[in-house]
């Protein structure tokens, strides 16, 4: 058990779909200017990748492989209405500052990735780990990128605010700097983002190298 769960762990970082395969950047570098919408599409991405998952497992054997990818991508739409049809419902503030990233989850790697190169030839529940693998990873890798260009672009930790109406809080905090290069604006534009990006790739593949040279 405990080397299932270090494998679970272990392969989140060493398969992470953000910063080791580079999947699903668009939503990356887009809504990743505060935490709390780093972690909600990252919620997002594992739902849709999750139904998805159980769905193809489900009905693979019974899908002819000429017309495998066409069904699955009806899938994925079908995950992703329902998403847009909840958030839209309850959460419209989140809804909205998503934007048109909500609905390009339909056209992320990641989702037909995991659908066609383990669902469809794994049982239910390999393939539900599989999601979580996925979708834990992606979230972790937008919810990092969100916390740092947040605290260096505008001083805050936003975790819920747009959220607010589901659970009944607010928490916002604010992060006092003495340096007064800090905050600055620029980690909170696409140019920030490729830099903060660029960056944690290169600690991540030198954590990696450290570990496969130990």
């Amino acid at each position: 058990m405990k080397d299932d769960k270090k494998g679970f762990f272990k392969s989140i970082i060493e398969d992470n779909p953000v910063f080791v395969l580079c999947l699903g950047l668009c939503p990356t570098l887009a809504v990743t200017f505060n935490l709390e919408n780093a972690y909600t599409m990252g919620l997002s991405v594992l739902f849709v990748v999750l139904i998805t998952n159980i769905i193809v497992s489900l009905i693979s054997k019974y899908v002819d492989e000429e017309i495998r990818i066409p069904a699955y991508i009806i899938i994925i739409a079908s995950s992703v209405t329902i998403l847009e049809l909840l958030l839209g419902k309850y959460l419209p503030a989140i809804s909205k500052s998503l934007g048109i990233y909500l609905p390009l989850i339909v056209v992320n790697c990641i989702v037909l990735g995991r659908a066609l190169s383990y669902a469809s030839s794994h049982n239910v529940i390999n393939s539900i780990k599989d999601a979580f693998k996925a979708g834990i990873g992606f979230t972790l890798a937008l919810s990092l990128l969100g916390l740092i260009r947040e605290v260096l672009g505008s001083n805050q930790i936003t975790i819920m605010d747009n959220i607010s109406p589901l659970t009944g809080y607010i928490m916002k905090y604010t992060i006092f700097f003495k340096n007064e290069l800090i905050p600055n604006p620029l980690f909170l534009s696409p140019a920030g983002a490729f830099i903060t990006l660029g960056f944690l790739i290169a600690f991540i593949n030198v954590l990696r190298n450290r570990g496969e040279a130990k």
